[in-house]
């Protein structure tokens, strides 16, 4: 597994598909969030951004190959397995850019309330930062993986279904990533730091099903 690991990420590395998702991240961040804004709320706008470039990066990460060498990876290691590693690379992408991120804007942000009256620790709301951007990093590996091939085989079909689906992640209540982020907001205005470890699992569940389900299918269904 560590080869399929070591493969997809060289190839999306050398590949540099990843550079549009994470330039548009960078500039979204860069309109939308200022130094000296409450931290609780820079973090929450950073958290939910992350979900649509997660499955962005998903997409990329799993049409990255050509049909010919997907094949050959799929006959040597299993297609499930090299399913697998492509999404999880796509995973790792999106933490590793949503931990940079939450780490700048904790530096970069006011640690106080919505209205400044109130001050927040900076670590605490750091690593309730960090939750909710995992918490959003997964599931929209999870909405990736079920608007992409094999789940979604037209490209016409697929891209949007997967904005659809990431828009609807972030606004739906109910949503992980939703509870998340609504968490940090409702914090800003108490000035209390929220603690998402359940959106954390909760989508870290369903991001488990919906890869088992995408891996599954590759199996069934050919390029």
């Amino acid at each position: 597994m560590r080869a399929l690991l070591r493969y997809q990420a060289a190839l999306l590395a050398r590949s540099q598909r990843w550079l549009p998702p994470f330039i548009l991240y960078a500039v979204f961040l860069a309109v939308g969030v200022q130094g000296g804004q409450p931290i609780l709320d820079s973090l929450g706008y950073a958290a939910a951004a992350l979900l649509p470039v997660a499955a962005w990066l998903v997409r990329i990460c799993v049409t990255n190959e050509p049909p010919a060498a997907r094949s050959c990876v799929a006959a040597a290691a299993g297609p499930g397995r090299a399913h697998l590693a492509a999404l999880l690379v796509a995973l790792a992408g999106a933490a590793a850019l949503g931990t940079a991120a939450i780490v700048v804007l904790t530096l970069i942000s006011d640690p106080a309330s919505a209205d400044h009256q109130i001050r927040v620790p900076r670590l605490p709301a750091g690593a309730a930062g960090l939750l909710a951007a995992l918490a959003c990093a997964l599931l929209g590996t999870a909405v990736g993986a079920l608007t992409t091939w094999p789940v979604l085989r037209s490209t016409g079909r697929a891209v949007p279904a997967m904005l659809l689906a990431a828009l609807l992640s972030v606004v739906v209540t109910g949503s992980p990533a939703q509870a998340a982020v609504n968490g940090l907001v409702t914090g800003s205005r108490s000035g209390t730091v929220p603690t998402p470890l359940l959106p954390l699992v909760a989508a870290a569940v369903f991001t488990a099903v919906a890869i088992a389900v995408a891996c599954a299918l590759t199996s069934r269904r050919s390029p």
